[in-house]
């Protein structure tokens, strides 16, 4: 089974990740995206280290996730993906899509296309269970930057294509989880 959770900043997203992952009596493998590259964030990944089981596996993957998922997922295993809004920012400030926003030129991002297809072609062959952590971003006004709205645009198409091969979409507000789309139907 495949499942989004989304939800915004603080929303308890992570949380209901965490326990769906335990609850799957499978073994679980962490994928982490996130870049600790400076002190506060830093801060977040630790804490949430410190919150998992210490038997989890934990793999970290900026870039290549289809990838590491095409290695990882197996039928007794459970990976947790959080988050794919991280992973977004990774894959368009490694190739020129921010830069290319920022001087309002076209953006044109083989890095960022390439990886994004190719999650959403794999999800559905994948094997076990995959859970898959991501920002509501759209919520909020248009934001005034370009490589802002750049981002926006591109998490909230994202979201939408990933849920499309997801069985199951949970949003998550205040702790709270509401099914978006159900496994049953």
């Amino acid at each position: 089974m495949k499942e989004l959770i989304l939800g915004g900043a603080r929303s308890g997203k992570s949380l209901l990740a965490e326990q769906r992952a335990h609850d799957s009596r499978l073994k679980v493998t962490y994928l982490a995206t996130a870049q600790a590259l400076d002190g506060e964030m830093a801060r977040r990944v630790a804490h949430h280290r410190e919150r998992r089981p210490a038997e989890w596996g934990c793999i970290e993957e900026t870039l290549h996730l289809a990838a590491c998922l095409r290695e990882l997922a197996a039928a007794d295993t459970c990976v947790l993906v959080d988050c794919l809004t991280l992973w977004l920012s990774n894959l368009l400030f490694a190739g020129q899509a921010a830069a290319q926003a920022e001087a309002g030129e076209a953006i044109d991002c083989p890095l960022f296309r390439a990886e994004t297809s190719a999650l959403i072609e794999l999800l559905p062959q994948l094997p076990g269970r995959i859970i898959l952590v991501s920002n509501e971003v759209g919520w909020g006004i248009v934001p005034m930057h370009p490589v802002s709205r750049l981002f926006a645009d591109e998490q909230g198409r994202l979201n939408q294509r990933v849920a499309a091969v997801c069985d199951q979409v949970t949003l998550v507000a205040a702790g709270l989880p509401l099914s978006l789309k159900s496994a049953a139907g």
